[in-house]
């Protein structure tokens, strides 16, 4: 499988202003977060979902993810929400403690 030409040149690097020795900071972090055993797994969960589904490729052009609940089950969901649960910006469910 090709390599993605595109890993770390996100545009939103250039949308949070962020120097380049944040964003080297950013990759090299992100780069260790996905190698976990815990994440490898998820992403492995994921898209043998997506397969089985007949999903995979096609609902990420939707803008849908696959998500795990609470209890563990799979089920898909829209991406930005998805992708914003665990944050404090606009559509996650955690509170912020930052004032």
């Amino acid at each position: 499988m090709a390599r993605n030409k595109l890993a770390g040149k996100a545009p939103s690097y250039d949308k949070r202003n962020m120097s380049k020795e944040s964003r080297d900071k950013k990759k090299a972090y992100d780069k260790k977060f996905s190698a976990r055993p815990e994440q490898k797994k998820k992403r492995v969960e994921t898209n043998k979902a997506n397969r089985e589904a007949g999903t995979y490729g096609k609902m990420t052009k939707m803008g849908k993810d696959r998500s795990h609940t609470k209890s563990g089950k799979l089920v898909l969901e829209n991406r930005s929400t998805n992708r914003a649960r665990n944050g404090t910006g606009k559509g996650g469910t955690r509170k912020s403690t930052k004032k």
